[in-house]
């Protein structure tokens, strides 16, 4: 009789099987007890060799975030608040985005305490002790800014951000149990400086998402009862439902490790979706899964697959740019099948929507976007820490060529070379 990592080793191994041999080019090795030896072949050593691809190590939403961060930093450095404050509150009632819908008004205030951050978290990583002049010199300096603009609520917002920012930075992103006492005191005294800070105003009269997104922000410092957490992200995604980003917060927050279940969690997904449906189609229903999908097994097993494979197609038929694909195509095909081995009732599922990946880079793919990819294999952890932009861009790229040169590898056997056009993959002579 197989014992149960046997059991489970040949589950998965059926499971690969029968949906094609795409996914042996998982770069994460599930768990040692469910662990599956996987044979790596590629049509040619350098799958480069027999793709030809754009590949835009700095898109232009890379360079329009960057810009929107860098003005932020510069008005912040020449203390140029109320120009700032003027900035932040035109982006943020515009609803102005980048290309691939990041907030201008958001990336204005986080360039804007970027360098308080920035040195709050060189300060703990050199050991300095709580009370050291770097940890709270910056923080002192943006109090100070806000007592001599006391009604500006985007001003207030700033600094409530920056205070959640180094909340995290002494929390760090460990479970609970393992973050020292001292630690987690002085983020929740971070958290509630911001809290008091936002307290006095309306988001909603505002018409502010950017207000309400950092309210949001505010929940992992609060223990609030799922209705709650509720309402505050639906009046956030009402304020801007183009911005997908509030759906995947939203998802996450009602899993059962933050505020929610997982019966709360498909009905937020579905409520969103009724609420967005002019915006996304099925959409809705989708962003609200795409994050807790990746970390959450139990989610897998309860998706409702057909729903979401709608949303996918619904959210390409209305954002089909390559930002929005490349997005897309990496989820599928790499974040979401990091997990694979890891729950037996969750693989079908999972399988089910990384087949997508087909045609998003079939039908859909361009160019390709290599940091994008790279965040991908992070499972799109937006604190994880890169020291290397470079070689974490080349490790994207090489996971997305490798993923593109097996889905052609019928293709490229028989002598073909697929280059990518606007008019989609073509064939010819290597």
């Amino acid at each position: 009789m197989l014992n149960p990592s046997q059991q489970a080793r040949d589950t998965l191994s059926r499971l690969i099987n029968s949906f094609g041999d795409r996914f042996s080019l998982l770069k994460k090795t599930p768990p040692a007890a469910v662990a599956v030896p996987v044979e790596t072949t590629f049509p040619t050593s350098h799958p480069e060799d027999s793709l030809s691809i754009p590949v835009m190590e700095h898109s232009a939403d890379d360079v329009a975030c960057r810009a929107a961060q860098t003005q932020g930093q510069f008005l912040a450095r020449q203390e140029r608040w109320d120009e700032l404050s003027a900035e932040i509150k035109t982006a943020d009632l515009a609803r102005d985005k980048t290309h691939g819908g990041m907030p201008i008004a958001e990336l204005l205030a986080f360039g804007a305490r970027a360098d308080v951050i920035n040195a709050v978290e060189h300060a703990l990583s050199e050991g300095h002790k709580a009370d050291a002049r770097p940890l709270i010199d910056g923080i002192m300096a943006f109090e100070a800014v806000r007592q001599s603009h006391r009604d500006d609520p985007y001003l207030a917002a700033v600094v409530a951000l920056a205070h959640i920012d180094i909340g995290w930075t002494w929390r760090g992103t460990g479970w609970e149990t393992i973050v020292p006492a001292a630690n987690r005191r002085r983020c929740a005294a971070h958290f509630d400086r911001a809290s008091a800070l936002l307290a006095p105003y309306d988001t909603g009269k505002l018409d502010s998402p950017m207000l309400a997104a950092a309210k949001c922000a505010l929940l992992p410092g609060r223990r609030d009862d799922t209705l709650c957490v509720a309402n505050d992200y639906e009046l956030l995604i009402d304020l801007d439902p183009q911005n997908n980003r509030h759906m995947r917060a939203l998802g996450n927050h009602m899993l059962p490790r933050w505020f929610g279940s997982y019966p709360a969690l498909e009905l937020e997904a579905r409520r969103t979706a009724s609420r967005t449906e002019s915006t996304w189609g099925a959409g809705g229903y989708t962003w609200v899964y795409f994050d807790a999908l990746i970390h959450d097994e139990q989610v897998c097993a309860q998706v409702d697959v057909d729903f979401f494979l709608d949303g996918l197609r619904d959210i390409v038929a209305t954002r089909p740019n390559q930002e929005m694909i490349n997005l897309l195509a990496s989820y599928c095909s790499v974040a979401l099948t990091a997990g694979l081995g890891l729950s037996e009732p969750s693989d079908m599922p999972r399988m089910q929507i990384a087949k997508a990946a087909d045609w998003l880079i079939c039908d859909h793919l361009q160019e390709l976007h290599p940091m994008v990819w790279a965040h991908a294999a992070d499972g799109f952890d937006n604190n994880a820490r890169i020291t290397s932009p470079s070689r974490f861009a080349a490790r994207g790229r090489a996971d997305a060529l490798q993923i593109i040169a097996d889905l052609f590898r019928d293709e490229i056997n028989l002598g073909h070379k697929v280059t990518f056009t606007t008019e989609g993959p073509q064939l010819g002579p290597t």
